[in-house]
């Protein structure tokens, strides 16, 4: 068998075509374009295929377009998807309307607010019957004023539910700011973005009125136990500080309690100081030196060792000698 020898000329020949193979291999592949969105099934409403809706939100706006359906005939729908793929949002918009068949036949009377987060595009389609009502305009000032602001602050849930407020109210024929300031108020309420810290707890007046004098009448007791108790009385004064920073929140709200807490830190001090001349004040110390014991205004008070304590109407309230690990539970609003 004879083999034939290959030249210069024909190794470089096979080189050059076995590195034109390689890139051919690496790179030749086809490029897939992005794939077009699929329409989702309609399942209700609001079809939030983004997860961008909180639960109480999907239902706010789920009741909504159900009421002004029954009352009008109008058919509206909300829809979030993550992409929009390789389609425009008008491209993708006509096609979900489309298949959705959003309107009664003959009226045309549907629309359809689409948001797709991924591309941060969001349209409002109309249906013929509504462009009269629901116009161009209308529609873009919808979304410039209402979604817009909401959306870049990441709140979508106050962003959609303010655009379906306001697309019903246009088609109702009501302004519909005033619809959206309606709209926002269950949102602010569930996010706490109208200061409930500060504003206290939703209770009915007179729930505040018997947690109050719960609250208030611990804590102001033992207040006036360490104004009117001579010594140890300044112990109670640090003691009670975190009480009086804390408790009140529940029932007046952070900044109510913030004037009572600063009103306590200096209002003690000044009721302690003009007292202390009183004839009964330097009474009550006497006696604790000499005796052990003062009565004030019926209420006993009597000194040991190791603090005070004190009595009304005959019982009694001291330590037993318990200490803490540092166990129990703190909270916070």
């Amino acid at each position: 068998m004879r083999w034939c020898a290959v030249g210069g000329r024909g190794r470089q020949l096979i080189s050059l075509l076995a590195a034109a193979i390689l890139v051919a291999v690496a790179f030749g592949s086809p490029v897939r374009p992005a794939r077009a969105a699929d329409v989702p099934y309609l399942s209700g409403r609001v079809v939030d295929d983004a997860g961008i809706l909180s639960p109480a939100a999907r239902e706010r706006i789920e009741a909504a377009l159900t009421t002004h359906e029954e009352n009008t005939g109008n058919q509206v729908a909300v829809l979030t998807v993550p992409s929009l793929g390789n389609e425009s949002i008008e491209e993708f918009a006509v096609k979900v309307f489309s298949t959705w068949k959003l309107g009664r036949k003959g009226k045309d009377n549907g629309a359809l607010l689409i948001v797709a987060p991924e591309e941060h595009r969001m349209r409002i389609e109309v249906g013929y019957g509504l462009e009269g009502t629901l116009t161009d305009g209308i529609a873009g000032s919808i979304l410039r004023t209402e979604l817009t602001p909401r959306f870049k602050s990441g709140d979508f849930d106050g962003g959609i539910e303010a655009g379906v407020a306001a697309m019903l109210a246009v088609l109702e024929g009501r302004g519909y700011r005033e619809a959206v300031e309606v709209a926002a108020e269950p949102t602010r309420a569930a996010t706490g973005s109208d200061n409930d810290f500060f504003d206290g707890p939703a209770l009915p007046w007179y729930g505040r009125v018997l947690l109050g004098a719960f609250i208030f009448g611990i804590i102001g007791l033992f207040t006036v136990v360490g104004v009117v108790t001579p010594g140890a009385g300044w112990f109670l004064y640090f003691f009670l500080i975190p009480f009086w920073a804390m408790f009140p929140i529940v029932v007046i709200g952070a900044k109510f309690t913030l004037a009572l807490l600063v009103a306590y830190l200096v209002g003690f001090p000044i009721a302690k100081l003009s007292i202390r001349s009183s004839a009964w004040y330097l009474k009550a110390a006497k006696d604790l030196k000499s005796r052990g014991s003062a009565t004030i205004g019926g209420m006993t008070i009597t000194s040991g060792g190791s603090g005070s304590s004190s009595s009304s109407g005959g019982g009694g309230f001291s330590g037993g000698g318990g200490s803490s690990g540092g166990g129990g539970a703190s909270g916070s609003w």
